[in-house]
């Protein structure tokens, strides 16, 4: 049944028989009821009108902001539907890793923040939908929170952490930058449940990338090839694969990380004998 039910602990004298004729039940047991359809934001005008006492304005008020509340829900899961069913794409353009001679290559590709901005927020928008970013920082953490916000003021979020990005020869301005853009790019991507893909895969999918949110052990490689490429002799590149292909797991990964490290000991020998 749609209807509204409020309890009245006090109510004026002849307010029960005015309230009929607005419309609403007074009941023995002190509950206020309307009709099918009326609003939470109706009874707390009728009430208002027939001076009811405060105690019964704060109920119905409060009434009322769960009522918004809900309807504010609603709209929002509606809404993202509407904006799920749109034919977005997302294709992973930036590489981390090696091209062997043969021209395969080996490591991995992701869509940058820019690009999923450039898709997703136009697409949010034109279903009444905004983002922002908290960003906090403590020792040896960042935290980015993605909130998305409905223009019937409901909103989401999702929160991710990780350690600063200390590969390579980044400062620690930089190792901090790169964790916030990293967490920037999978939190707006899982609050709005898109997905980046390879740019020849026809919407297939890739089951090797590093889309995988949260899958740390991709994240390690990837932190692997960029250590790679700074290693300038051989016996280097061949002592960071031993010492740290058992940081994977995966066999997948390991198979991957050796080939790239055969690739980059590949180029390191030609430039030797060049």
């Amino acid at each position: 049944m749609n209807q509204t039910t409020e309890v009245i602990d006090q109510m004026p004298q002849g307010a029960a028989q005015q309230a009929q004729a607005g419309g609403i039940v007074a009941r023995p047991q002190g509950v206020l009821m309307a009709g099918g359809g009326t609003t939470p934001a109706e009874l707390l005008r009728i009430a208002m009108e027939r001076g009811a006492n405060m105690d019964l304005l704060e109920r119905l008020m409060a009434l009322q902001e769960r009522h918004d509340a809900n309807e504010a829900r609603k709209a929002y899961v509606d809404d993202m539907a509407a904006f799920k069913s749109e034919p977005l794409e997302i294709f992973k353009r930036k590489e981390v890793g090696y091209k062997t001679r043969e021209g395969d290559f080996v490591g991995f590709k992701h869509a940058e923040l820019s690009e999923v901005v450039a898709v997703v927020v136009p697409a949010l928008a034109r279903h009444g939908f905004s983002h922002r970013w908290d960003v906090k920082q403590e020792p040896g953490k960042v935290t980015v929170t993605c909130i998305v916000t409905h223009r019937s003021g409901h909103c989401e979020s999702l929160t991710m952490e990780s350690a600063p990005d200390d590969s390579g020869k980044k400062n620690k301005l930089q190792q901090v930058a790169s964790a916030v853009t990293y967490l920037q790019r999978y939190t707006l991507l899982g609050i709005t449940g898109t997905a980046a893909r390879d740019v020849d895969d026809d919407g297939a999918g890739a089951g090797d990338d590093d889309d995988g949110q949260g899958d740390e052990a991709q994240q390690v490689l990837i932190a692997l090839l960029d250590d790679l490429a700074e290693k300038l002799t051989d016996e280097d590149a061949r002592l960071h694969y031993v010492n740290n292909t058992k940081r994977l797991g995966d066999v997948k990964l390991q198979a991957k990380f050796k080939a790239a490290v055969i690739a980059h000991r590949a180029k390191l020998k030609e430039g030797a004998t060049a």
